[in-house]
Protein backbone atom coordinates (compact mmCIF):
# COMPACT_ATOMS: atom_id res chain seq x y z
CA UNK A 1 0.00 0.00 0.00
CA UNK A 2 2.62 2.41 1.20
CA UNK A 3 4.42 2.20 -2.67
CA UNK A 4 0.84 2.51 -4.71
CA UNK A 5 1.10 5.88 -2.14
CA UNK A 6 4.13 7.00 -3.49
CA UNK A 7 3.04 6.47 -6.87
CA UNK A 8 0.33 9.27 -7.02
CA UNK A 9 0.03 13.05 -5.94
CA UNK A 10 -3.20 12.93 -3.70
CA UNK A 11 -3.79 16.28 -3.00
CA UNK A 12 -4.28 16.67 -7.11
CA UNK A 13 -5.92 13.15 -6.82
CA UNK A 14 -8.72 15.03 -4.74
CA UNK A 15 -9.29 18.02 -6.87
CA UNK A 16 -9.13 15.82 -9.95
CA UNK A 17 -12.28 13.49 -8.73
CA UNK A 18 -14.18 16.08 -6.96
CA UNK A 19 -14.08 18.86 -9.57
CA UNK A 20 -15.65 17.27 -12.11
CA UNK A 21 -18.17 15.61 -9.53
CA UNK A 22 -19.25 18.97 -8.73
CA UNK A 23 -19.27 21.33 -11.74
CA UNK A 24 -21.98 17.86 -12.54
CA UNK A 25 -24.32 18.80 -9.69
CA UNK A 26 -23.72 22.49 -10.30
CA UNK A 27 -25.38 21.54 -13.78
CA UNK A 28 -28.28 19.47 -12.23
CA UNK A 29 -29.14 21.82 -9.97
CA UNK A 30 -29.08 24.94 -12.87
CA UNK A 31 -31.04 22.76 -15.44
CA UNK A 32 -33.63 22.19 -12.69
CA UNK A 33 -34.01 25.64 -12.37
CA UNK A 34 -34.74 26.05 -16.08
CA UNK A 35 -37.01 22.69 -16.52
CA UNK A 36 -40.65 24.44 -16.25
CA UNK A 37 -39.13 27.40 -19.42
CA UNK A 38 -37.90 24.31 -21.56
CA UNK A 39 -40.13 22.88 -24.30
CA UNK A 40 -40.84 18.55 -24.00
CA UNK A 41 -39.18 16.85 -25.26
CA UNK A 42 -35.49 19.17 -25.71
CA UNK A 43 -33.65 19.42 -28.81
CA UNK A 44 -29.58 18.06 -28.20
CA UNK A 45 -28.26 18.52 -31.78
CA UNK A 46 -28.81 21.47 -34.25
CA UNK A 47 -28.92 22.33 -37.64
CA UNK A 48 -28.74 25.72 -39.32
CA UNK A 49 -32.99 25.70 -38.88
CA UNK A 50 -33.34 24.92 -35.09
CA UNK A 51 -32.88 21.45 -33.22
CA UNK A 52 -32.67 18.64 -35.41
CA UNK A 53 -32.85 15.75 -32.38
CA UNK A 54 -34.23 15.40 -29.41
CA UNK A 55 -34.16 13.88 -26.18
CA UNK A 56 -35.77 13.65 -22.54
CA UNK A 57 -35.10 16.39 -20.16
CA UNK A 58 -34.03 14.49 -17.64
CA UNK A 59 -32.05 12.36 -20.27
CA UNK A 60 -30.46 15.54 -21.92
CA UNK A 61 -29.26 16.34 -18.10
CA UNK A 62 -28.41 12.81 -16.85
CA UNK A 63 -26.46 12.44 -19.95
CA UNK A 64 -24.69 15.83 -19.47
CA UNK A 65 -23.95 15.17 -16.14
CA UNK A 66 -22.05 11.81 -17.39
CA UNK A 67 -20.43 13.24 -19.61
CA UNK A 68 -18.83 16.58 -17.67
CA UNK A 69 -17.49 14.04 -15.00
CA UNK A 70 -16.08 11.15 -17.23
CA UNK A 71 -14.43 12.97 -19.55
CA UNK A 72 -12.90 15.31 -16.68
CA UNK A 73 -11.74 12.22 -14.73
CA UNK A 74 -10.33 10.99 -18.35
CA UNK A 75 -7.79 14.32 -18.60
CA UNK A 76 -7.58 15.05 -15.03
CA UNK A 77 -6.44 11.84 -13.95
CA UNK A 78 -3.23 12.04 -16.42
CA UNK A 79 -1.99 14.53 -14.07
CA UNK A 80 -1.96 12.33 -10.81
CA UNK A 81 1.24 9.91 -11.63
CA UNK A 82 4.11 11.91 -10.38
CA UNK A 83 6.25 9.66 -12.57
CA UNK A 84 5.17 12.01 -15.52
CA UNK A 85 7.32 15.47 -15.90
CA UNK A 86 5.99 18.40 -13.68
CA UNK A 87 5.21 20.38 -17.08
CA UNK A 88 2.97 17.44 -18.34
CA UNK A 89 0.98 16.96 -14.72
CA UNK A 90 0.37 20.83 -14.66
CA UNK A 91 -0.74 20.92 -18.37
CA UNK A 92 -2.83 17.87 -18.16
CA UNK A 93 -4.29 19.45 -15.18
CA UNK A 94 -4.80 23.03 -17.22
CA UNK A 95 -6.46 20.92 -19.94
CA UNK A 96 -8.56 18.95 -17.58
CA UNK A 97 -10.33 22.23 -16.29
CA UNK A 98 -10.97 23.47 -20.16
CA UNK A 99 -12.33 20.05 -21.00
CA UNK A 100 -14.41 20.08 -17.94
CA UNK A 101 -16.06 23.68 -18.33
CA UNK A 102 -16.48 23.98 -21.71
CA UNK A 103 -18.73 20.53 -22.19
CA UNK A 104 -20.40 22.74 -19.12
CA UNK A 105 -20.60 25.47 -21.08
CA UNK A 106 -22.07 23.97 -24.17
CA UNK A 107 -24.74 21.99 -22.28
CA UNK A 108 -26.11 25.42 -20.38
CA UNK A 109 -25.65 26.72 -23.81
CA UNK A 110 -28.54 23.99 -25.43
CA UNK A 111 -30.39 24.64 -22.79
CA UNK A 112 -30.44 28.43 -22.33
CA UNK A 113 -31.26 28.84 -26.25
CA UNK A 114 -34.07 26.70 -26.00
CA UNK A 115 -35.57 28.47 -22.54
CA UNK A 116 -39.36 30.41 -23.21
CA UNK A 117 -39.89 28.51 -26.54
CA UNK A 118 -42.46 25.81 -27.17
CA UNK A 119 -40.95 23.68 -29.65
CA UNK A 120 -37.70 22.63 -29.53
CA UNK A 121 -37.39 22.81 -33.21
CA UNK A 122 -37.10 26.26 -33.35
CA UNK A 123 -33.94 26.34 -30.73
CA UNK A 124 -30.39 27.59 -31.43
CA UNK A 125 -27.80 27.19 -28.78
CA UNK A 126 -27.43 30.44 -27.09
CA UNK A 127 -24.47 32.16 -28.85
CA UNK A 128 -23.50 34.41 -25.29
CA UNK A 129 -23.47 31.64 -23.41
CA UNK A 130 -21.16 29.84 -25.65
CA UNK A 131 -18.82 32.49 -26.09
CA UNK A 132 -18.29 33.85 -22.88
CA UNK A 133 -18.26 30.21 -21.26
CA UNK A 134 -15.81 28.71 -23.68
CA UNK A 135 -13.33 32.00 -23.27
CA UNK A 136 -13.59 31.03 -19.00
CA UNK A 137 -12.77 27.81 -19.71
CA UNK A 138 -9.43 29.04 -21.74
CA UNK A 139 -8.54 31.21 -19.57
CA UNK A 140 -9.21 29.08 -16.40
CA UNK A 141 -7.39 26.25 -17.42
CA UNK A 142 -4.17 28.06 -18.63
CA UNK A 143 -4.55 29.80 -15.08
CA UNK A 144 -4.40 26.47 -13.49
CA UNK A 145 -1.24 25.57 -15.42
CA UNK A 146 0.26 28.05 -13.69
CA UNK A 147 -0.71 27.55 -10.40
CA UNK A 148 -1.13 24.10 -10.02
CA UNK A 149 2.47 23.14 -7.91
CA UNK A 150 2.82 19.20 -7.84
CA UNK A 151 3.90 17.68 -4.48
CA UNK A 152 7.36 17.65 -4.14
CA UNK A 153 8.63 14.01 -4.14
CA UNK A 154 11.84 12.38 -4.28
CA UNK A 155 12.15 11.34 -8.41
CA UNK A 156 14.26 9.65 -10.63
CA UNK A 157 16.04 13.58 -11.69
CA UNK A 158 16.34 13.89 -7.76
CA UNK A 159 18.44 10.63 -7.89
CA UNK A 160 20.91 11.85 -11.06
CA UNK A 161 21.01 14.97 -9.16
CA UNK A 162 22.37 13.47 -5.85
CA UNK A 163 24.10 11.19 -7.73
CA UNK A 164 26.09 14.29 -9.63
CA UNK A 165 26.75 16.00 -6.05
CA UNK A 166 28.41 12.77 -4.28
CA UNK A 167 30.90 12.65 -7.94
CA UNK A 168 31.56 16.01 -7.18
CA UNK A 169 32.28 15.68 -3.68
CA UNK A 170 34.31 12.85 -4.50
CA UNK A 171 36.39 14.70 -7.12
CA UNK A 172 36.16 18.48 -6.87
CA UNK A 173 37.83 18.78 -10.15
CA UNK A 174 34.77 17.16 -11.70
CA UNK A 175 33.42 20.37 -12.40
CA UNK A 176 36.04 22.01 -14.15
CA UNK A 177 36.42 19.91 -16.82
CA UNK A 178 32.75 19.40 -17.66
CA UNK A 179 31.29 22.17 -19.82
CA UNK A 180 27.31 22.64 -21.29
CA UNK A 181 27.29 25.49 -23.82
CA UNK A 182 25.01 27.14 -26.21
CA UNK A 183 26.24 28.70 -29.10
CA UNK A 184 23.98 29.99 -32.18
CA UNK A 185 24.68 32.50 -35.05
CA UNK A 186 24.04 36.57 -34.96
CA UNK A 187 20.50 37.29 -34.85
CA UNK A 188 20.99 39.43 -38.10
CA UNK A 189 21.20 36.26 -39.47
CA UNK A 190 17.75 34.86 -38.20
CA UNK A 191 16.40 38.13 -39.59
CA UNK A 192 17.66 37.52 -43.58
CA UNK A 193 16.37 33.90 -42.86
CA UNK A 194 13.43 35.51 -42.45
CA UNK A 195 12.89 38.25 -44.93
CA UNK A 196 14.32 35.87 -47.45
CA UNK A 197 12.04 32.50 -46.65
CA UNK A 198 9.93 32.39 -44.88
CA UNK A 199 8.16 36.06 -46.02
CA UNK A 200 8.02 34.47 -50.02
CA UNK A 201 7.00 31.39 -48.29
CA UNK A 202 3.73 32.91 -46.74
CA UNK A 203 3.46 34.78 -50.28
CA UNK A 204 3.85 31.45 -51.81
CA UNK A 205 1.16 29.53 -49.58
CA UNK A 206 -1.74 32.08 -50.91
CA UNK A 207 -1.21 30.18 -54.33
CA UNK A 208 0.34 26.83 -53.84
CA UNK A 209 0.10 25.75 -49.90
CA UNK A 210 2.07 22.96 -49.70
CA UNK A 211 4.78 24.73 -51.93
CA UNK A 212 4.95 27.42 -49.29
CA UNK A 213 4.74 24.72 -46.80
CA UNK A 214 7.91 23.08 -47.89
CA UNK A 215 9.68 26.74 -48.13
CA UNK A 216 9.00 27.20 -44.89
CA UNK A 217 10.04 24.15 -43.67
CA UNK A 218 13.13 24.03 -45.44
CA UNK A 219 13.62 27.91 -43.72
CA UNK A 220 13.22 26.70 -40.48
CA UNK A 221 15.39 23.43 -40.35
CA UNK A 222 18.41 25.53 -41.79
CA UNK A 223 17.73 27.62 -38.51
CA UNK A 224 17.50 24.83 -36.67
CA UNK A 225 21.83 24.12 -38.10
CA UNK A 226 22.55 27.44 -36.84
CA UNK A 227 22.19 26.43 -33.50
CA UNK A 228 24.35 23.93 -31.83
CA UNK A 229 24.53 22.69 -28.69
CA UNK A 230 28.21 21.36 -27.42
CA UNK A 231 28.87 18.71 -24.67
CA UNK A 232 32.41 18.74 -23.16
CA UNK A 233 33.94 15.99 -20.26
CA UNK A 234 36.13 13.77 -19.42
CA UNK A 235 34.86 11.56 -22.43
CA UNK A 236 35.52 13.75 -25.16
CA UNK A 237 32.95 15.73 -27.04
CA UNK A 238 30.01 16.08 -28.44
CA UNK A 239 27.80 18.54 -30.39
CA UNK A 240 24.15 18.81 -31.00
CA UNK A 241 22.59 20.81 -34.09
CA UNK A 242 19.58 22.61 -33.06
CA UNK A 243 19.87 20.90 -29.23
CA UNK A 244 18.40 17.79 -30.52
CA UNK A 245 20.61 16.25 -33.90
CA UNK A 246 23.77 14.78 -32.80
CA UNK A 247 26.58 15.88 -35.68
CA UNK A 248 30.06 15.31 -33.78
CA UNK A 249 31.12 13.02 -31.47
CA UNK A 250 35.09 13.12 -30.48
CA UNK A 251 35.98 10.44 -27.50
CA UNK A 252 38.85 11.82 -25.25
CA UNK A 253 41.09 8.88 -26.17
CA UNK A 254 41.13 10.28 -29.78
CA UNK A 255 41.87 13.57 -29.21
CA UNK A 256 45.57 14.59 -29.68
CA UNK A 257 44.81 18.29 -28.77
CA UNK A 258 42.84 21.40 -28.87
CA UNK A 259 43.22 24.96 -29.35
CA UNK A 260 40.89 28.30 -29.30
CA UNK A 261 41.05 29.92 -32.97
CA UNK A 262 39.32 33.12 -34.71
CA UNK A 263 38.10 31.13 -38.03
CA UNK A 264 36.68 31.98 -40.96
CA UNK A 265 33.37 29.48 -41.60
CA UNK A 266 34.25 29.84 -45.68
CA UNK A 267 37.82 27.93 -44.38
CA UNK A 268 36.01 25.22 -43.73
CA UNK A 269 33.03 25.03 -46.15
CA UNK A 270 30.08 27.24 -44.78
CA UNK A 271 27.89 27.44 -41.84
CA UNK A 272 26.33 24.55 -40.41
CA UNK A 273 27.63 20.84 -40.40
CA UNK A 274 30.16 20.58 -42.82
CA UNK A 275 33.11 18.27 -44.42
CA UNK A 276 35.97 19.81 -46.15
CA UNK A 277 38.97 18.14 -46.77
CA UNK A 278 40.32 16.60 -43.32
CA UNK A 279 38.08 18.54 -41.66
CA UNK A 280 34.51 18.08 -39.81
CA UNK A 281 33.02 21.67 -39.02
CA UNK A 282 30.30 22.47 -36.79
CA UNK A 283 29.94 26.70 -37.48
CA UNK A 284 27.44 28.96 -36.75
CA UNK A 285 29.12 31.92 -37.71
CA UNK A 286 32.93 33.07 -38.22
CA UNK A 287 34.88 34.45 -35.18
CA UNK A 288 35.53 32.53 -32.11
CA UNK A 289 35.91 28.76 -32.04
CA UNK A 290 37.83 25.75 -31.24
CA UNK A 291 40.25 23.60 -33.60
CA UNK A 292 40.44 20.31 -32.40
CA UNK A 293 43.55 17.30 -33.70
CA UNK A 294 42.91 14.18 -33.70
CA UNK A 295 45.35 11.14 -33.13
CA UNK A 296 44.36 9.96 -36.92
CA UNK A 297 45.31 13.70 -38.28
CA UNK A 298 41.86 14.95 -38.82
CA UNK A 299 40.23 18.52 -37.83
CA UNK A 300 37.19 19.13 -35.85
CA UNK A 301 36.42 22.51 -35.28
CA UNK A 302 33.40 23.83 -33.32
CA UNK A 303 31.86 27.82 -33.20
CA UNK A 304 32.43 28.39 -28.79
CA UNK A 305 30.57 31.92 -28.70
CA UNK A 306 32.97 33.66 -26.77
CA UNK A 307 36.58 33.96 -26.92
CA UNK A 308 36.02 32.88 -22.88
CA UNK A 309 34.09 30.30 -23.90
CA UNK A 310 36.52 29.07 -26.40
CA UNK A 311 40.04 29.04 -23.66
CA UNK A 312 37.73 27.25 -21.49
CA UNK A 313 36.75 24.96 -23.72
CA UNK A 314 39.69 23.89 -24.99
CA UNK A 315 41.37 23.49 -22.10
CA UNK A 316 38.29 21.04 -21.03
CA UNK A 317 39.15 19.13 -23.93
CA UNK A 318 42.94 18.86 -23.48
CA UNK A 319 42.87 18.09 -20.05
CA UNK A 320 40.11 15.02 -21.04
CA UNK A 321 42.95 14.06 -23.62
CA UNK A 322 45.80 13.81 -20.86
CA UNK A 323 43.55 12.37 -18.80
CA UNK A 324 42.64 9.26 -21.22
CA UNK A 325 46.00 8.69 -22.90
CA UNK A 326 47.39 8.32 -19.32
CA UNK A 327 45.08 6.19 -18.26
CA UNK A 328 45.09 4.53 -21.53
CA UNK A 329 49.35 4.31 -20.83
CA UNK A 330 48.38 3.20 -16.99
CA UNK A 331 46.78 0.03 -18.42
CA UNK A 332 49.36 -1.50 -20.70
CA UNK A 333 51.35 -3.79 -19.11
CA UNK A 334 54.90 -3.08 -18.28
Amino acid sequence: MASFRDTLDFRALRFAVAFPLLLAVGFVVCAQMLRNDLPNPVAVMWSADGGSSFAPFGAYVAGGAALITFCGWAVFLQAVSISRPVVMRRVMMGVGLMVSLFITTVLAAGLVGQSGLADARESHVDPIVLAMGSGAAVALGVVMMFAFKPDPRWTREDDVALEEELRLLEDPDLARDTLRLWVHARSSVFVMIIVSALFPAALIAVAVPWLGALVAAAALIGAGFLFARVRADRGGLQVFAGGIVRVLTVPAVDIAGAAPADVKAADYGGWGWRHHDDATAMLVSSGPAVVVRKLNGGRVALSAGTQASADKLAGVLNRAAHRAHGDGQAQQPG
